[in-house]
């Protein structure tokens, strides 16, 4: 026991951080680095653009269903060697993808990347969390929510770059020297705490219910997610179908987890209040984040005319901010009170998105979208580190897989399903705005009259008094679409900060806690 006290990793824990952080940012970036290019795919390999999604979808679907069986499968085989294990399943299934040479073998290859991507986080969340004292745990956390929030940032950036100057396929190949320089490295630096005691015969007692509902909820959201808006979300059978496939799976999950004595994920480490507030947490941060992250760079193509490479590179401003500041609020969790910073954190949050709402145009300059992007993302840090940091607090050590996997859990299915939320939101808004500003296009308005006449005097000189009606028409009707869109995403950035506001009551239950020393251990979790 003693020995397990004062354990400590025999490389320099900043070099097994390095390390780990490598494999989830190759891991994370894979999950938006697809978007951009998902019509060269479908193309390429003579699908339809609605096919072509599946390439998304069953990639996170894959990643969601793994990520809480990390803790079974490091029980198994020792979680060093499970990490191992996912960098190669990664990494030849990144391969495979590349050769694909038909939507269904790429489909395939996608869903083993997944399998293989789901195990990473998590675990190199664990490995940072045991390789380093409290004290210094929230300096790690940060590189590893520099990789977190970072890599989606830049992955359409860079998706939309390869694709346009060499092919699609080698978004997929450039994870193969990144996983190979990983494997390496982690064979070298990384090692098993001694309360990582792995046993062969676990390998009989997975959950196999429980993932069996785990499947079939996730598989269920996603698809829910994905094809909501475009099939009218429940007056389509289609989607009520997985609707209920989601809620059958998750009930039986509950149902199945609270029962069984090896659960895949154990729920059971709900009852630390701590934990379930900082899940919840995690679920709408992690949402917040990837709208944020979608809605942006949708907007300026959308609306502002930017190609998805411009667009990304309008997102960089965020990234360099990111990198500044994810070191000092790795270094304020070791001196305030983790429930301080979130509320620092969610209250900027609210504000950057409230002066978002009210400083969208039509005619925004790239440098004006560069620092809009910057004051969305200079809270996530502060939000994210503490979340992170304070889910361990009051749980024993060897909970640290189970704790790594849920909270990665929450955070994908919140990006997941606040994205398609904000998406079909700023397609509703903009309808009714739309509708709204139909008002004012009749022989009544002064406004619209006069605008008219003079749209009708320019098309004279352009296309002739016989269609210059016509145009002028079309032309000012064009314009009307622009700005009802505009307030459509208005509305949601206002949305976005009323939810950053309410996450503020919810950070006031966390548990006081010393800073950087944790909180004293609690029962073991059964």
């Amino acid at each position: 026991m003693e020995h397990e006290e004062n354990w400590k990793p025999k490389a320099n824990p900043w070099l097994i951080a390095a390390t780990v952080a490598l494999a989830a940012f190759m891991e994370v970036l894979d999950t938006s680095i697809a978007n951009v290019a998902l019509p060269h795919i479908a193309g390429d390999l003579g699908a339809s653009q609605d096919q072509g999604t599946w390439v998304l979808t069953s990639y996170l679907v894959a990643n969601a269903v793994v990520l809480p069986a990390g803790a079974w499968a490091s029980s198994v085989i020792g979680r060093r060697n499970f990490f191992l294990a996912c960098i190669t399943v990664f990494t030849v299934a990144s391969f495979l993808c590349g050769i694909a040479p038909s939507l269904p073998i790429l489909l395939l290859s996608r869903i083993v990347q997944g399998a293989g991507g789901g195990g990473l986080q998590p675990m190199a969340q664990a490995i940072m969390a045991d390789s380093f004292d409290e004290k210094r745990r929230g300096q790690a956390f940060a590189l590893y929510g520099l990789v977190a929030v970072l890599a989606p940032s830049i992955g359409p950036t860079l998706g939309g770059w390869i694709t346009d100057n060499y092919s699609w396929r080698w978004i997929f190949y450039i994870n193969i020297p990144v996983g190979l320089l990983a494997f390496v490295l982690v064979t070298r630096l990384v090692e098993d705490p001694p309360w990582i005691k792995a046993d062969r015969s676990n390998f009989f007692r997975l959950d196999y219910v429980g993932l069996a509902f785990l499947c079939l909820a996730m598989g269920g959201l996603q698809i829910f997610l994905d094809k909501g808006e475009e099939k009218d979300w429940f007056g389509s059978d289609f989607i009520r179908f997985f609707f209920v496939m989601f809620v059958v799976g998750m009930v039986g999950l509950v149902w199945q987890e609270f029962r069984t004595k090896n659960p895949i994920m154990n729920l059971r480490m709900f009852k630390y209040r701590n934990f379930a507030i900082c899940c919840f947490l995690m679920m709408l941060v992690g949402g917040v984040l990837n709208a944020s992250t979608v809605l942006q760079p949708q907007f300026m193509q959308s609306l502002l005319g930017y190609t998805a490479t411009r667009a990304g590179e309008a997102l960089t401003g965020g990234g360099i901010a990111l990198i500044i500041v994810m070191p000092l609020a790795g270094f304020a969790v070791g001196k305030y009170p983790a429930r301080n910073l979130l509320i620092l954190g969610f209250a900027c949050f609210a504000f950057s998105f409230w002066y978002s709402s009210t400083h969208l145009t039509l005619d925004m300059s790239f440098g004006y979208n560069q620092f809009m992007r910057v004051v969305q993302v200079m809270p996530i840090p502060f939000a994210f580190i503490s979340i992170t940091n304070a889910a361990y607090i009051g749980l024993p050590r060897e909970a640290s897989n189970q704790v790594s996997g849920i909270i990665n859990f929450a955070r994908n299915v919140g990006g997941s399903i606040l994205i398609s939320l904000t998406s079909a939101e700023v397609t509703q808004r903009s309808l009714h705005h739309q509708a709204q500003l139909q008002n004012y296009m009749s022989t009544e308005s002064y406004g619209y009259q006069q605008r008219l006449h003079d749209m009708q005097l320019f098309f004279n000189t352009q296309a002739g008094a016989a269609n210059s009606a016509t145009f002028a028409k079309a032309q000012i009707y064009q314009q009307l679409n622009q700005q009802a869109s505009v307030l459509g995403y208005m509305d949601v950035n206002r949305l976005l900060a009323w939810v950053s506001l309410g996450m503020i009551a919810f950070a006031f239950l966390l548990a006081k806690n010393r800073p950087g020393q944790g909180a004293p251990a609690g029962e073991a979790v059964h």
